[in-house]
């Protein structure tokens, strides 16, 4: 079995072969596949999605970084509502994004609490986006309820590519790490490193499709199928074989999202 933590099949780059999409991602052995949200309007699309599929998709409802600017006055209060729906497993994409001067770093980190203190009030987990940003998350996170001994699974950093020491401090605050498909790319030894070292425990994959496709497709649209060959890849890395690795990561999914049933039990 194999969950890809983290794939937007709402965008409009799988019009046209959507539900050909998710029937490759079910041959290639996922048994699930979360798709987050990552702006207000667009969380009613993700949800009528996973209507669709009930029995391979779930959702995360939250505002992305860049889409923080000129949310209206009952935006948090909408999230809750949406949050209700049964697909809905986590709070987010949320974080900050420092790459893209889109939302000013201020409005960001407002809606990024925000957030998490809801995350923690519906006891949801959070996936976060960081791109360039990784000591203010971190010291957001600290200052968040999410780290306290009352959460024992606060939630993901999505496609990890910070440093060593972001991870450590992020793994410690009780978070997993996500990876995906620049793992697999030539350049990124200091990313092998960091996948080899964590715990086996805190480690989730995903594709962060239609982003980010792993070498063989580098360039190319990437899909919720090929994070069979990032699995693949980590556990080759490792040292273990496929299986145990995916059914580790598997393991490690159901227990970030609560969600006994997408280990079997």
């Amino acid at each position: 079995m194999l969950v890809d933590t983290h794939c937007h099949l709402d965008f409009d780059r799988f019009d046209e072969d959507r539900d050909a999409t998710i029937q490759r991602a079910l041959d290639a052995g996922l048994s699930h596949i979360v798709i987050p949200s990552v702006d207000l309007e667009k969380i009613p699309a993700v949800l009528e999605l996973a209507d669709r599929y009930p029995d391979h998709l779930y959702t995360a409802v939250g505002i992305h970084p860049n889409s923080t600017v000129d949310l209206p006055e009952d935006w948090l209060y909408q999230i809750e509502e949406f949050a209700e729906h049964p697909s809905v497993v986590a709070i987010g994409e949320i974080g900050l994004d420092y790459y893209w001067d889109k939302a000013p770093k201020a409005v960001q980190k407002d809606a990024f609490a925000q957030q998490l203190e809801l995350a923690f009030d519906l006891a949801l987990p959070v996936i976060i986006h960081n791109r360039e940003s990784g000591s203010d998350v971190i010291e957001c996170l600290k200052q968040s309820s999410l780290t306290t001994e009352q959460v024992e699974k606060p939630g993901v950093l999505h496609s990890f590519l910070d440093t060593e020491e972001i991870a450590w401090q992020a793994i410690e605050l009780g978070y997993f790490l996500g990876f995906t498909g620049p793992i697999t790319y030539k350049k990124n030894d200091w990313l092998r490193t960091i996948a080899q070292m964590i715990p086996l425990d805190r480690i989730v994959v995903e594709t962060d499709a239609p982003f980010l496709a792993p070498q063989f497709k580098r360039g190319k649209r990437n899909e919720p199928a090929y994070v069979a060959n990032i699995a693949d890849y980590i556990a080759e890395l490792r040292g273990i074989s496929a299986e145990v690795f995916r059914n580790i990561t598997t393991e490690n999914s159901a227990c970030l999202f609560g969600r006994a049933e997408i280990y079997g039990e």
